[in-house]
């Protein structure tokens, strides 16, 4: 919920086409879509890498 929020945001600043928004808009589309990637590494990649991590062979405790 905090990244989304932080997207919609920054959502006008990224669509903004006033004066200054030539060094605005670039750096605004540069956070939405690092939150966009670490949300979806996040939620989606991670889980998959632990479950593969610990759904492996079976181990045998010493």
């Amino acid at each position: 919920m905090t990244s989304l929020l932080a997207m919609l945001g920054l959502l006008p600043m990224a669509l903004s086409h006033a004066i200054g928004s030539e060094v605005q808009r670039p750096l605004a589309v540069v956070i939405i879509g690092g939150l966009v990637s670490a949300t979806i590494l996040t939620l989606f990649v991670l889980p998959a890498l632990y479950l593969m991590v610990h759904a492996g062979p079976e181990r045998t405790e010493s």
